[in-house]
This record gives structure tokens, sequence and C-alpha cells, in this order.
């Protein structure tokens, strides 16, 4: 137990129409369990997998106190369109996320590819797929339905924030933060383009 000031709590559900959308680390590490169990994940994929899920989500003490960030979740056990839905359902808003933005492990869309993923990127697209549009192929669905342990953050800010939250991302170690998406006013929902 502890206890926080009230000013400074960041919530999922204040996201704004007009913000754009940061990642705060890249998908795939269901896809490189996944590979893990099965005996097949490369050891530099390994390693990329262990310094991801060790780097904690430090950025998020000091995003509560800045200027122009309105809310933020962990992407973990629901997936980027599981969280980014839950989101957009909180605010009352739709959030649009650009594929080609979002951040991958390097062999994660390969094994992918090859079939690896894990059930929960299944049963993660079923609860969701009523709230998400877009074309996606069968790949980008389970990296973007993929269940992350100790997944990044998805920070909604301010375009004029963008730059402080991205820099606050890097001095935490977090290189591969990114931003992925906005938020348009419209019906709950996540559009993928």
């Amino acid at each position: 137990m502890g206890l926080v000031d009230p000013a400074r709590i960041l919530m999922n559900s204040n996201a704004k129409a007009g913000d754009v959308l940061i990642l705060g680390k890249p998908l795939g590490i269901g896809i490189y369990s996944a590979a893990l169990k099965r005996e097949i994940l490369e050891p530099a994929h390994y390693e990329e997998m262990i310094a991801s899920t060790t780097r904690l989500n430090t950025p998020g003490t000091d995003l509560s106190s800045m200027d122009g960030v309105h809310a933020a979740t962990d992407v973990t056990g629901f997936g980027l369109l599981g969280h980014g839905s839950e989101m957009a359902r909180g605010a009352g808003v739709s959030l649009v996320i650009e594929k080609a933005k979002v951040p991958m492990f390097d062999g994660a869309r390969q094994l992918a590819e090859d079939g690896v993923r894990t059930g929960a990127s299944g049963r993660n697209w079923d609860s969701v797929k009523h709230m998400v549009s877009g074309e996606m192929s069968e790949t980008e669905r389970d990296l973007l339905c993929d269940p992350q342990t100790s997944g990044g953050l998805l920070v909604s800010c301010a375009p004029d924030a963008a730059g402080d939250v991205l820099a606050l991302f890097a001095r935490h170690g977090h290189d591969g933060a990114a931003i992925v998406g906005r938020v348009e006013a419209g019906a709950p929902g996540v559009s993928v383009v």
C-alpha cells in the first residue's frame, strides 16, 4: 500500500481528441516467449526479450507531472489493441494506430509469419474485434494482439508534448519508444491504418 497525490494520478481514460499516441517499448514479447518454449528463439532475440522485460516503466512517474500528458496505460496481457480499446472506451474517443509505425522486436514479425504465437493473441482478438476496424494481415493482427510481459506504456499526449515524452523515454533507456498513432473524436474504438 502507498499514498499518491490525487493531482498526479495518470489514468487510461483521459485521452483527448487531437492527442498523439506513443508506445514505450516494442511489441513481440509473447511471440518471443512462445518461440522460447518451442526452443526456436535465437540467442540475440532472447537477449532482446530479457533486456525489455527487465527494463521497468520508470518514465511513468515523471509522465504524471508533465504538461500535455493526458492518459497512459501499460500494454500487457491484452496486447496493444486490447489496452488501446480500453483507453478508447474509457475516454469516449477513437484511437488510430498506424501499424507501420508500431515498434516490433527484430524477429517477432518473422516468427509470427512462421505461425509462432500464443493462445492469448487469438483470445485477445476475439475480445476486441467488435471495436477494431481496418485492414490487417493475420500476422499484423497477431502482433497487435500479442500479450506482453512488462510491456511498454501507451501514452496519449498533446502533439507539442510528444518530443518531451520521447526524450523522457530515451533518458530511461527506452530507445524503441515511438509515435504510433493519434486520438480522434468519434465512437469509441480503434482504427488500424
